[in-house]
C-alpha cells in the first residue's frame, strides 16, 4: 500500500496495490503493521458500513471527548466526495478541510485522525460506505457541525444535483457554535 499525506499532515490517503486479471482482483485493504509504520499504532474496534443514494450528504459528524474516534474509510460501490475538517482548535489547521474522491474504481482509503469532523456527499446512483474506528460509537457523545458552514468554505462538487440530508445534519451547529477539540 502507498500511504500519501494530504495538505493537513495527519490525514493520510491510503492506495492499495490491487493485483487484477480475467477472474477479477485482489487488495489488501488491512495491514496493522505497516499501517503503524507509515501512520502509527492504532487498534480499530469497530467495523461500520452504511448505503447512500445519490445526493446524500452525511455530516460533517464526530464524537466529543473521550468518545472521539479515529477512522479508515473507504468505498466497496460507487464514488462519494469525502471531507475531513481539522477541528482541533491549537491546530496550526484548525478550520482547513481535506477533500478526497473516494470510489470502489480508484479503491483509496482515507485516514481521518481524532480531532476532526467528518462527512461524505455520494456522487453516483449509489455507494456503498464502510468504516474503521478506534473507538465505539457513543451517541451521548454525537456531536456535527454545518455541512454548509461558510467559514469551513468547503465547495462540495453538488452542481443541480439534489441534496438528502437527515433531520439532523439540517440542525447541526456553525463551526463558532460547536463543540471543539
Amino acid at each position: 500500500m502507498e500511504y500519501k499525506h494530504t495538505d493537513i499532515e495527519e490525514v493520510v490517503v491510503v492506495e492499495p496495490r490491487v493485483l487484477g486479471d480475467s477472474r477479477g482482483y485482489f487488495m489488501e485493504t488491512w495491514k496493522q503493521q505497516e499501517f503503524e509504520e507509515h501512520i502509527g499504532q492504532i487498534s480499530f474496534v469497530q467495523e461500520n458500513e452504511s448505503m447512500s443514494s445519490r445526493g446524500v450528504l452525511r455530516g460533517l459528524h464526530y464524537q466529543k471527548g473521550e468518545w472521539s474516534q479515529a477512522k479508515l474509510v473507504r468505498v466497496i460501490k460507487g464514488t462519494v466526495v469525502d471531507v475531513a475538517v481539522d477541528i482541533r482548535r491549537s491546530s496550526p489547521t484548525f478550520g482547513h478541510h481535506v477533500m478526497v474522491e473516494l470510489s470502489g474504481d480508484n479503491k483509496r482509503q482515507l485516514f481521518i485522525p481524532r480531532g476532526f469532523a467528518h462527512g461524505f456527499l455520494v456522487m453516483s446512483d449509489e455507494a456503498v460506505f464502510t468504516y474503521k474506528v478506534d473507538n465505539v460509537y457513543a451517541p451521548q457523545a454525537e456531536a456535527g457541525i454545518r455541512w454548509d458552514d461558510p467559514q469551513l468554505g468547503i465547495e462540495w462538487p453538488i452542481g443541480n444535483m439534489k441534496l438528502l440530508f437527515s433531520e439532523k445534519d439540517m440542525k447541526q451547529p456553525l463551526l463558532k457554535d460547536a463543540w471543539l477539540f
